[in-house]
């Protein structure tokens, strides 16, 4: 079974880790029944905590034959820190671990350092600490990519809906990602469960402003969301184009549909034709 490189992941969606009945399990593709790219199992607020002990309880009774999963721990001032770092570190078939309020560099490399080899973090944003350590945190060896906490820091700030107000922040983010060589940044999830063309509308619009995936909290979310990150057939038959007149050109400039294609361009055709291989061809859960 073949499935998304994390590099390439456009929905991430979060399961309570106290649910195994939720886990993501191995089963054929459906295109009426699409999955997430990738699964993260949740320690941290979708787990009460009283039943944290029995949420990584549930992580250690999964096989090494079940799909890899994320997993989210705690944050570096939680008491379950320590103790979802030790459990994650036994577990067979993660990815990676999320690593919520993530504030400063320290936070990704401390948690870096209880883990086994060399598995990614998610540095997930939340604060207007975190905004402003964006670029630190970007460049830790060991943090995969950012992720923006939203209702965490709407929280913190008092934010309200207009887009000006959250420019800043997003971008931020976007430009810290780029800077340190990672992919962009993926954003918080929409709080529409039902309406699948507000969320695939929320998609679109951090997707044009640099972001590459959308943490989901209900599979409703899942398909508006891989749409709206996905490369559209218009795009993909433009990229096909452009590289064929590449080919031809001898590594000369080109024009295609009336523009001017130059390297810049070139590698934005080839990035869009991989991306779509990539996401067209996976098995989803």
């Amino acid at each position: 079974m073949m499935t998304l490189e994390p590099r390439h992941a456009r929905s991430w969606l979060f399961t309570p880790a106290d649910r195994p009945e939720r886990y993501p399990r191995r089963r054929s593709w459906s295109r009426d029944e699409p999955g997430a790219d990738a699964v993260i199992l949740d320690l941290e607020d979708a787990v009460a905590p009283a039943r944290k002990l029995h949420a990584r309880e549930c992580l250690f009774r999964r096989s090494s034959d079940d799909l890899p999963v994320w997993v989210r721990i705690n944050d570096r001032t939680s008491d379950h820190w320590r103790d979802d770092l030790a459990a994650v570190a036994l577990l067979p078939a993660v990815t990676g671990v999320m690593l919520p309020k993530t504030e400063r560099a320290d936070d990704v490399a401390a948690t870096a350092a209880l883990l086994p080899g060399a598995l990614p973090i998610v540095a997930l944003v939340e604060t207007s600490l975190g905004i402003e350590n964006a670029f630190g945190i970007a460049s830790e060896p060991a943090t995969f990519a950012l992720a923006f906490g939203v209702a965490d820091f709407r929280r913190e700030t008092g934010l309200g809906d207009a887009p000006e107000a959250w420019a800043y922040p997003r971008t931020r983010l976007v430009i810290a990602s780029r800077a340190a060589g990672l992919r962009g940044p993926i954003d918080g999830p929409a709080l529409q469960l039902d309406d699948v063309t507000a969320v695939r509308s929320e998609a679109a619009r951090s997707g044009a402003g640099g972001f590459t995936g959308k943490l989901c909290v209900h599979p409703s979310q899942i398909s508006p969301v891989n749409a709206a990150y996905s490369p559209g057939p218009e795009q993909v038959a433009w990229a096909r184009r452009v590289l064929e007149q590449a080919a031809a050109s001898d590594g000369a400039a080109v024009r295609v549909d009336g523009e001017m294609i130059d390297r810049p361009r070139l590698e934005h055709a080839r990035g869009l034709l991989e991306s779509a291989a990539a996401q067209g061809g996976a098995e989803i859960f």
